[in-house]
């Protein structure tokens, strides 16, 4: 019995109830919600009080800075609970008002609604992808479909889609603005897309797919962080290491004695399919054993089996589009990208595929020549690639990639390479913050000064790899920027950085400095985000749009004035030798077929899945994923997908389901447009400046290919990414985009 219940059966027996009977029903209510609440939270009575739980009010802190150090596990459930309650109650009172539909009354009212639950739930996800416990991942498990059924609350409500379809047929008559039109519409396609035009059988239908899909994805995303640290290989001498740096064999050491194995050594795995150290290790039986954990994971029986929740969800997805009107779940999910179509994805991939195999082919000719003339006699292998191709590069180019880290301090990296740059391009200025609290002791935090030394964010950089941090590399906003709030944003950036003995200096490798300036600019377009409505604020662009701005700024990682002020030797603090990184350069092209096949094959592997019709989805999925990238024309044993389907945790956790094409699409435009910038002048303030006003600035309040040609000029062209991967053709077969 809800509350809300409870108080209608008083008032309906008002004149029949005496006084001592509403008494001993409201204290039999009171300690019936107590109980329940007990019986599923350790600390319920304490959570209860809005006063022992910082979820239920406003931070105090500036910008709204969440208050880690007071928020507890337990504070969660109760607050998104709250969170929902509140959130439904607000929106009852939009769908129950008298008055007709106006824009403010009703579009503008949703967009106040639910803050609560916004601010609770960001903060919920965000740790839960960033610093996870076994308390969090149950809470996660309970409330996925609970979230799920929450917003079908709301989007499949009828009153709710009749005003806002009421003012969705006579825009033009509504006086509104450009930004305000387009939020209009917006809303009526969520709700859409959400299946507001459907039957009511079918609306519950949905809401039993929505509800399934939200605890399998969950149950996902927590097996494969759990078979990650569960995964790692261990050796019994240094033997096996032989090959691994220093750091690199101190920091296996101190894994294995944190997991009670001292005098051994820990290799942990990350989330991709290929691993770091195969570059390096020489014993290649330790090679294969690290590469063989790596891609059984998801796939091999017991507890972290998910060969049966893919098939599920593919199922499962292709039937909820069936629902909507949509052929597949590609095509439900593609509309709303700035691709459009199935067909234009599948174009581009089909295009790039046969270049990028012919390269890796001849690249794996390269390192197998190598393997004979050193008498290997074997016949180049997966666990193989990363080894060799490093061998074949330090004899192509004369340089190994070990003799770049001494010069990429991570702190340099980010303060006088990823900020120095910001400085630069847009003015900006940082100062780190140490009385703001933190959720783990590596984190830290900078406040962001525009270029008139205006606040203008809060900035959170936590780099290292731990066991309660998911793979990869992310930004996420805890605090989105919202004029309508007058609300300033906090965004931090995420990676997965092997932290090295206390004492040690953290040094990077290339492609980790790389995902530093990736992901800091995906910070920049939540920085930057300048628009009235949280609908649209920062990064809430489509997903084949949202890569594009950060790949932009790697540009800057290699920037000769940029790379000088960071790129010092930690110990001598001399500059990286400029015929050094003149190799770097010189190789970026080098690899590029494994780069580019690797990263088909998974993106290849994803449109596969989406792009099955329900009874068309398969019981093997080993078998199925064998047979996609056979057919796709990317079987090349030597260069297994980034992501095999069973770990893919982008496409069945992280909402790039249909989407994992979008980093190739987006760096169409970036391609392009770092040729503006070297075609302008570079670094310089006019063109960071052009680039924040019309593009990084504008989130998702105008249209995606709109916020492009307003920056570049034009439409873009696909030619600098060809020439860039290496997989330049033609002219008369050149690739249009």
């Amino acid at each position: 019995m809800t509350f809300f219940a409870f108080i209608v059966t008083v008032m309906l027996h008002w004149n029949s109830i005496e006084w001592s009977r509403l008494t001993l029903a409201l204290f039999a209510f009171i300690v019936a919600l107590m109980m329940a609440r007990l019986q599923t939270s350790p600390n319920a009575a304490e959570v209860l009080s809005t006063a022992n739980n910082p979820l239920l009010a406003e931070s105090a802190l500036p910008y709204q800075f969440p208050p880690f150090d007071r928020v507890k596990n337990e504070h969660f459930a109760s607050a998104l609970e709250r969170g929902m309650e509140e959130a439904l109650k607000e929106v009852n009172e939009i769908a129950n008002r008298s008055e007709a539909a106006t824009f403010e009354n009703t579009v503008v009212a949703l967009e106040r609604s639910g803050q609560l639950l916004s601010r609770v739930h960001r903060l919920f996800g965000n740790l839960a992808a960033a610093h996870t416990n076994p308390d969090i991942q149950k809470v996660e498990k309970e409330m996925a479909p609970k979230l799920a059924a929450h917003s079908d609350a709301i989007l499949l409500d009828p009153r709710l889609f009749a005003r806002v379809e009421s003012l969705h047929e006579k825009p033009d008559r509504l006086g509104l603005d450009a930004e305000s039109k387009r939020l209009l519409e917006r809303y009526y396609l969520d709700f859409v897309r959400a299946g507001a035009k459907l039957s009511d059988a079918d609306k519950e239908k949905l809401k039993g797919f929505n509800a399934e899909l939200a605890t399998l994805s969950t149950t996902f995303s927590q097996s494969v962080l759990k078979e990650v640290n569960a995964s790692s290989i261990l050796a019994d001498d240094l033997s096996a290491l032989k090959g691994l740096s220093e750091e690199a064999i101190k920091t296996a050491a101190a894994a294995a004695k944190a997991d009670g194995k001292e005098g051994k050594y820990l290799l942990r795995l990350q989330n991709t399919t290929g691993q770091p150290s195969l570059a390096t290790l020489e014993d290649r039986a330790t090679r294969q054993k690290l590469f063989e954990a790596s891609i059984v994971r998801g796939n091999r029986g017991g507890e972290f089996d998910n060969r049966s929740l893919v098939a599920r969800m593919a199922r499962l997805r292709a039937e909820r589009a069936a629902l909507l009107g949509y052929e597949t779940h590609a095509a439900y999910q593609l509309a709303e990208q700035t691709a459009k179509t199935v067909a234009a994805v599948n174009k581009l991939l089909a295009e790039l595929a046969p270049p990028a195999v012919a390269n890796a082919r001849r690249e794996a000719a390269d390192m197998q020549a190598l393997i004979d003339r050193e008498g290997g006699k074997f016949q180049l292998a997966p666990w193989d690639w990363a080894f060799y191709s490093e061998k074949v590069r330090r004899q192509r180019y004369a340089f190994d990639e070990s003799e770049l880290r001494p010069y990429f301090e991570m702190n340099s990296v980010l303060t006088e390479g990823v900020f120095y740059a910001a400085g630069k391009l847009y003015g900006l200025s940082f100062k780190e913050r140490k009385d703001l609290p933190i959720y783990q002791e590596d984190v830290r935090v900078f406040e962001v000064f525009d270029a008139d030394a205006e606040p203008l964010a809060v900035f959170i950089a936590d780099l290292y790899a731990r066991p309660s941090k998911r793979g990869g590399a992310w930004m996420n906003a805890y605090v989105p920027q919202a004029g309508l709030f007058n609300r300033k944003p906090v965004v931090a950036n995420h990676q997965n950085v092997p932290k090295p003995p206390a004492g040690q200096p953290t040094l990077l490798t290339w492609d980790e400095v790389r995902t530093m300036f990736h992901e800091f600019g995906h910070a920049l377009h939540g920085m930057f985000s300048n628009v009235r409505y949280p609908r649209f604020s920062g990064t809430t662009v489509p997903r084949d749009f949202v890569e594009y701005p950060s790949q932009v700024n790697e540009m800057w990682a290699s920037w000769p004035e940029v790379l000088k002020n960071y790129a010092k030797h930690h110990q001598t603090g001399e500059p990286i030798p400029a015929r050094l990184f003149e190799k770097v350069l010189a190789a970026e092209k080098f690899n590029q077929g494994f780069a580019t096949t690797e990263y088909l094959a998974a993106a290849l592997l994803d449109q596969a899945w989406h792009q099955l019709k329900a009874d068309e989805v398969p019981a093997d999925v080993l078998a199925f994923e064998a047979a996609a990238l056979k057919r796709a024309g990317v079987a090349f044993a030597p260069v297994p997908p980034r992501y095999r389907t069973t770990y893919f945790s982008h496409i069945f956790s992280s909402g790039y389901s249909a989407g994992y094409y979008s980093y190739i699409w987006s760096e169409v435009l970036d391609a392009d447009s770092v040729e503006w910038f070297k075609q302008n002048g570079g670094l310089t303030r006019a063109n960071g400046d052009h680039f924040r006003r019309t593009l990084l600035s504008r989130g998702g309040s105008q249209e995606a290919m709109t916020l492009f040609r307003n920056f570049r000029g034009s439409d873009p062209d696909i030619r600098p990414l060809l020439k860039r991967r290496g997989l330049e053709v033609a002219p008369s077969e050149k690739a249009a985009f």
